[in-house]
């Protein structure tokens, strides 16, 4: 076999690979030899079967199989005396082979660019400072302690008010049809905390127990349930019952009760498990700025296609997930194929560039992953997905991943050494203090007339609700614009 080498582009090789005819007819008699040993040919036991019979009778096959077969085996001992990676699939150009004939064939494919390497080492890097603020804390034991909180049935005969709980059976109705799903009895819902659509809590708090009452409520555009989104029903209630959550005074006993010895200890628990998540999103987020800052002085960075149009399928794939997990589909987002590809395409490159100056480091400084390292990876993805770690190693031979995980591996090795070699200088993180002072402006500003703020649209509407109302984007724009103003202007009123 000899073959030649052709540079395409700075990304993409072309190899020619000429197989004189003995090569040719061994990869044959191959074939033919593992025929034998199985084929079953009436007149003959198996095994017994001579040659010419056997290639005769399954021709088609026998040279299918020696063709993929040979250059398969050849591709393998190619790339690796070249010591080559391609970074996309193989597209071999081939016919047939034939015997007594000298074969030729070729194949392309992508490869990552030969980088002129910058300084990456000692270089000067910012990363933020650990702050937990003792508001964080109080937080969090708010939750505990809310978690531990009493209920208690409310004699008063009145309406329910925010931060009571409503006890109701409820319905959606189309007409006199109710809506699958959107149906309960005897439900426990916290009034104020946003957990229902605002309508159907205005029309609770005004009934008292015993009660029934009904209102039209429009579900948002992004609803959850995509037949339902945008429609309006009517939603009809029954109070069954007005209770109050009797929150008790923070004690050990509570803090036992979440799993702490104690007060202090749970504080300081909840301390440390900010600051160690807070350290690695901080030293996470220096390490991007630090490798975007190296990857910009890189002026000739061309792109392996293939490598780009892979990681937009795989960013597609995980938006796919995510909106399945919401009960979603592609068309809520009102956007076509080629849109969403468009969308992705300047990330996808931004990743991709990352990968390939990381994998070129990890050749510059000699880096390795060895099978440990793999098997060690493997058993950490097999206990978070719940999987036996023979099925998961199997999945990951079956389905060529191995190198993949490999080159992740390679590029956190090479990030890591990077950001060990750089001069980190710790930066005051922003306090939740600093914060407030920076929006209160901005809320005095809204609140400035006595009638609340006036909307030019729906779109400054829906953004004023999110800030300063605290409910999620895609219920404020399921309100129209009338309803947006009618509850800043109520909002105006409680704050004077």
């Amino acid at each position: 076999m000899e073959y030649n080498v052709e540079e395409i582009s700075p990304v993409k090789r072309k190899i020619t690979v000429e197989v004189p005819a003995e090569e040719a007819n061994a990869a044959i008699s191959a074939a033919i030899a593992l025929y034998r040993m199985q084929a079953d040919v009436k007149g003959f036991r198996k095994g017994k079967v001579p040659s010419t019979v056997v290639e005769s009778k399954f021709r088609k096959q026998i040279y299918g199989e020696a063709t993929t077969d040979l250059i398969n085996y050849q591709i393998n001992e190619i790339m690796s005396g070249l010591a080559m990676q391609p970074m996309s699939r193989i597209d071999v150009d081939a016919r047939e082979i034939v015997r007594d004939e000298d074969f030729s064939y070729a194949i392309e494919f992508e490869v990552a660019p030969t980088l002129d390497l910058p300084e990456y080492k000692g270089l000067p890097v910012e990363e933020a400072d650990v702050f937990v603020s003792d508001e964080e804390v109080a937080e969090v034991e708010s939750r505990i302690l809310a978690n531990n909180a009493e209920v208690k049935v409310i004699e008063d005969v009145r309406p329910p008010k925010d931060g009571e709980v409503a006890s109701v059976s409820f319905g959606a109705y189309q007409g006199d049809q109710i809506v699958e799903g959107i149906q309960a009895e005897n439900f426990d819902l916290v009034l104020g905390e946003n957990q229902a659509l605002p309508e159907f809590e205005d029309m609770l708090k005004t009934m008292t127990t015993g009660e029934s009452g009904e209102t039209d409520v429009t579900f948002p555009a992004d609803f959850i349930n995509e037949k339902l989104a945008g429609q309006t029903v009517t939603m009809k209630a029954k109070l069954h019952a007005i209770k109050e959550r009797i929150t008790p005074e923070m004690s050990d006993s509570v803090a036992q009760k979440a799993g702490f010895k104690d007060v202090e200890t749970m504080r300081n628990g909840i301390r440390e498990s900010y600051s160690s998540q807070r350290k690695q999103m901080n030293k996470a987020a220096a390490q991007s700025n630090l490798l975007n800052t190296i990857i910009d002085q890189i002026t000739e960075f061309p792109l392996p296609p293939a490598m780009v149009e892979d990681r937009i399928d795989r960013l597609i794939k995980d938006l796919e997930y995510k909106l399945d997990r919401q009960g979603k589909g592609f068309q809520s987002l009102g956007k076509s194929p080629e849109e969403l590809r468009s969308d992705f395409r300047g990330e996808a490159e931004s990743t991709v560039k990352a990968e390939i100056f990381l994998l070129a480091v990890a050749a510059e400084e000699s880096l390795d992953i060895t099978p440990e390292e793999i098997e060690s990876t493997l058993g950490q993805l097999a206990m978070q997905s719940r999987q036996p770690l023979h099925e998961l190693k199997k999945y990951y031979e079956d389905n060529n991943l191995i190198v993949p995980l490999k080159d992740r591996l390679l590029c956190d090795k090479a990030s890591e050494l990077i950001y060990d070699a750089a001069e980190v200088t710790l930066v005051a993180a922003p306090t939740e203090g600093k914060k407030a002072a920076e929006k209160a402006p901005a809320k005095k500003a809204d609140a400035a007339t006595a009638d609340g703020p006036q909307f030019a649209s729906k779109a400054e509407a829906v953004e004023w609700a999110v800030a300063n109302l605290g409910i999620k984007e895609s219920t404020a724009k399921g309100y129209s614009l009338a309803k947006l103003q009618e509850r800043a202007d109520k909002f105006t009123e409680q704050e004077a």
